[in-house]
């Protein structure tokens, strides 16, 4: 009989500390999710002449380097003035070439944050999603980003996603529609290539 109330105690004993070891994590689940410290992703606004203001939320988690790259130029004024010099439709639009011609960009290039040049960059391009624009080298990107009008998941791994509009798409569909452009390319030529006020932090 002792020996059976002895065990009887052993596994309450057991189960308790099972229990405050279950609700402790809970519990600390629960204040990482709701109660504790949130990540703070920083924000942008891209103001395009004529059309309004779009805002961003970046994702530094996903892509570091691209993230602390844009965000620099962006504080020293380098896209105040740009254009969007490539546009097609169902597609995005292009922007952020000091020469509004495709060729161009700032004095660095980066490394390319994506799967396919060995980054887990889980970014899909959906519709709203900002990403770099690059040439065939992985590692070329510079200044030049694009937002993506529709979702193009045949981009996903090969281009770096940054982050996502948190308001103004109807810019986009409007920059979309109005633009000529010169060729399937989504050439636009300089007279017709909307002007980007400029890009600022704001969170």
């Amino acid at each position: 009989m002792k020996r059976f109330l002895s065990l009887a105690l052993s596994i309450l004993l057991i189960l308790s500390v099972v229990a405050c070891g279950s609700k402790g994590t809970s519990n600390s689940a629960a204040a990482g999710s709701d109660g504790g410290a949130k990540v703070n992703n920083p924000k942008i606004e891209i103001s395009v002449k004529d059309y309004g203001k779009m805002q961003f939320e970046l994702d530094p988690s996903q892509a570091p380097i691209t993230v602390e790259n844009f965000l620099k130029l962006t504080k020293e004024g380098f896209y105040n003035g740009l254009t969007f010099h490539r546009i097609i439709k169902g597609f995005m639009i292009q922007g952020g070439d000091p020469l509004g011609t495709g060729y161009g960009g700032s004095e660095k290039t980066i490394e390319g944050e994506f799967a396919s040049n060995g980054v887990n960059n889980t970014i899909k391009h959906e519709r709203g999603v900002i990403s770099m624009a690059r040439s065939m080298d992985p590692n070329s990107a510079s200044s030049q980003f694009f937002i993506m009008h529709e979702t193009n998941d045949h981009l996903d791994g090969d281009y770096a996603a940054f982050g996502h509009i948190l308001s103004g798409i109807e810019i986009v569909d409007k920059i979309c529609d109005d633009t000529p452009v010169q060729d399937g390319n989504g050439s636009v030529a300089k007279i017709d290539q909307p002007v980007i006020e400029y890009i600022k932090v704001i969170e």
